[in-house]
């Protein structure tokens, strides 16, 4: 008989230890409440039009918008939203920081989003929103200074 208050001890200590373990998750990155901003301006009927700055050569823009840890952020034409990761010195660093990144971005943008692996490459991933005329590519690029980014896109999609 005096095994089981015990036994039941045991058990109710346990339940704050386990209950914590279930509930740690990592810590959202700086950069999710922006890019869901992004995101839901995205599909207004102004698109970015409330976040664009001065002009810049081409037909892109700057953004009131800059997600943190994230650089060189511009708009191009009226529906796309694009974001340069922190340099790298080689390509594989950059694929690997794009794997790291999309975990990250999946995160952030949460349920409804899904890879479109017809349209994804060993270069970029494409995300697509099931509700929402809204892409998300991860790509890898090369700078002009032969340095690697990992290059993230926010477009309207046309189809």
């Amino acid at each position: 008989m005096m095994r089981r208050p015990a036994v039941l001890f045991l058990a109710l200590a346990s339940l704050p230890a386990a209950a914590l373990a279930q509930n740690t998750r990592a810590p959202a990155p700086p950069y999710c409440f922006d890019l869901s901003r992004v995101v839901d301006l995205a599909v207004t009927k102004e698109r970015f039009a409330s976040i664009a700055g001065r002009p810049r050569p081409g037909d892109f823009r700057d953004t009131r918008l800059v997600l943190a840890g994230w650089k060189d952020c511009s708009l191009y034409g009226a529906a796309t939203y694009t974001c340069d990761s922190a340099e790298m010195d080689t390509a594989e660093q950059a694929d690997e920081a794009r794997r790291d990144l999309l975990d990250e971005v999946k995160s952030c943008v949460g349920a409804g989003w899904a890879e479109a692996a017809e349209r994804s490459s060993p270069n970029y991933v494409v995300l697509q929103n099931a509700a929402r005329p809204v892409s998300i590519t991860l790509s890898t690029d090369q700078t002009d200074s032969k340095r690697h980014v990992v290059r993230l896109t926010v477009f309207v999609r046309r189809n």
